[in-house]
């Protein structure tokens, strides 16, 4: 087994081309496990085993998958029936206490309530840890999980998963050898509306598989109702989810993120319908200002979605979620698939650039590696909390119902108080996460 709490080996090189070209682009902070093989098996516990993290799993199963933790009995005993060895709980905070010393890493593919709470008391105990997106559910928490993972020295990775795509890669190279100039604007729209609805005014028995309290967890209690929250729904509300932007924005901000080396910006502020106190918006937009980066311009970012997805966008006719990328010298538009260039007959016979960004060898094989050999892979709990933060932000601002002038440092939007409640919320006693 490959214990994370006793002595590790310190910080090694990547042995391959791939890896070094990940290491050098992140902190080098991590602990590499002790191990005699880099072929050894880490010893994974994996949190939530149903929908989008049983596709987690899947991406890890390859090592050994020694406790599974899900509120649900019966996604649980579906789950175990693949991993018969696997030992289980439906509360992480006593997987987490019973499995000390026997696991080295944890996958999270629960709620986005649970993220942070789920997150913080595995880096505390020194472990790797693979969180799908957003990171967490506040502003507030994403800080506090990017710093802390930064102090206990762990390999982390938030599963963006298109992140390890080729034309991602492709995108990224073109943006950066300067083809279209410098950019002043992005454009970034999803047509998913997850809003909506009011709560039930009556709430129903759980039925006997769920653990409902568990379910609930840091958030307030509420009365189950069918159909309602677990397991599809859950997004729409906000002591829950962040909508439509926290569902998708990882995925779509990711792209100019890593093209144009964003990390906080200056300003934001939102439009949309009138603010639900329990349910997300069916539409949103978003306006963020990013001050100047390196060499490179100040930009916008403008993110839509739901009702609000445009048809046209700079110009130009767009499908129904993409990224539109607005410059000096031209413009591209890219999708998790393509990319084309704008003006198209000024574009006709260009070539891109020889291409730096090695291939991925998977989002969760990347994270199984650097865990092994001591990197950290490219969406890290460092580079992920600031994205997290900034997609976060968007909701905060529609809420708020004001421009936020941003302290990235502080946290502080400093033009206004009202946006406190909103970075940071209260946890139920046992859940708490600073």
């Amino acid at each position: 087994m490959l214990n994370p709490r006793t002595s590790r080996r310190t910080f090694i090189q990547a042995t391959t081309a791939g890896a070094a070209a990940i290491a050098s682009s992140v902190w080098t902070g991590a602990k590499a496990q002790e191990s005699s093989s880099p072929n050894e098996k880490l010893n994974i516990a994996c949190i939530g085993t149903a929908n989008r993290a049983a596709n987690d799993i899947q991406g890890v199963q390859g090592e050994n998958i020694v406790a599974l933790v899900d509120v649900d009995e019966n996604y649980l005993k579906r789950k175990l029936g693949e991993f018969p060895n696997a030992r289980t709980y439906h509360d992480y905070r006593e997987m987490l206490d019973q499995e000390k010393g026997k696991i080295d890493a944890v996958v999270i593919g629960t709620t986005d309530h649970h993220h942070a709470p789920a997150t913080i008391r595995a880096i505390r105990q020194g472990l790797h840890v693979y969180c799908e997106k957003p990171l967490t559910h506040t502003v507030q928490e994403a800080r506090i999980i990017a710093e802390a993972a930064k102090e206990h020295g762990v390999v982390t990775q938030m599963g963006t998963q298109i992140h390890a795509g080729d034309n991602y890669r492709r995108v990224v190279e073109i943006i950066q050898s300067g083809a279209i100039g410098d950019v002043t604007d992005v454009h970034v729209w999803v047509g998913k509306g997850w809003g909506g609805g009011e709560r039930p005014e009556n709430g129903t028995e759980p039925p006997a598989h769920l653990h409902w309290d568990l379910w609930l967890g840091p958030a307030p209690e509420r009365p189950y109702a069918a159909g309602r929250y677990h397991p599809a729904q859950w997004r729409r509300w906000w002591d829950f989810g962040q909508g439509t932007l926290g569902d998708m924005g990882c995925h779509y901000m990711d792209l100019p993120f890593w093209a144009l080396k964003l990390r906080h910006p200056t300003s934001c502020v939102a439009h949309g319908p009138k603010v639900h106190e329990e349910t997300c918006p069916l539409g949103l937009s978003v306006e963020y200002e990013f001050p100047a980066r390196e060499d490179l311009a100040a930009c916008k970012l403008i993110w839509y979605d739901g009702d609000q997805t445009p048809r046209e966008v700079a110009g130009e006719r767009v499908p129904g979620s993409g990224v539109m990328f607005v410059g000096s010298e031209g413009k591209m538009f890219a999708d998790y698939n393509n990319y084309r260039l704008f003006p198209k007959e000024k574009f006709a016979d260009f070539q891109p650039p020889t291409p730096w960004i090695e291939s991925s060898i998977g989002q969760h094989a990347e994270w199984i590696k650097a865990c092994k050999d001591g990197t950290q892979p490219l969406c890290n709990f460092d580079y992920a909390g600031a994205l997290t933060e900034t997609v976060l932000l968007g909701n905060v601002a529609y809420r708020t119902g004001q421009k936020l002038e941003w302290d990235a440092a502080k946290l502080k939007a400093t033009n206004t108080d009202a946006a406190d409640q909103y970075i940071s919320k209260q946890y139920r006693e046992g859940w708490e996460v600073a």
